[in-house]
């Protein structure tokens, strides 16, 4: 990633993180992507703890992705954070793009989510 790429992401992350924050009610899911993986956890603000993590790197999802760094990964990845919150009992979050655009493997994984009961 270029440093002009890297500083206008960490422009718009911060923007965003002034705005968005976990509660113990309506933790903060965050997604993060690289060019090979993606990853999203579930944190309460307040305690600093991660409550929920997923990645296509997860035991539950090695052997069963083709590829990792696409569409159909981001959407396993949603799927799966998604069915660990509700077992733990959260069904409704606040979501943190973490400065990426809402388009694309972002997207994606987003509406997984949506469609496995998470409410954001």
């Amino acid at each position: 990633m270029t440093v002009k790429r890297l500083a206008g992401r960490s422009r718009r992350k911060l923007r965003i993180r002034k705005k968005v924050h976990g509660t113990p009610e309506r933790p903060r899911l965050t997604v993060y992507r690289s060019l090979k993986h993606i990853y999203a956890q579930v944190i309460n603000d307040a305690t600093g703890e991660t409550l929920v993590a997923a990645s296509t790197q997860s035991k539950e999802l090695q052997g069963q992705l083709k590829a990792t760094g696409n569409a159909k990964a981001a959407q396993a990845v949603g799927e799966l954070v998604a069915n660990k919150a509700r077992e733990r009992g959260i069904t409704r979050v606040v979501f943190d793009r973490n400065g990426f655009l809402y388009h694309g493997r972002i997207k994606h994984l987003a509406e997984a989510a949506r469609q496995k009961g998470l409410e954001f």
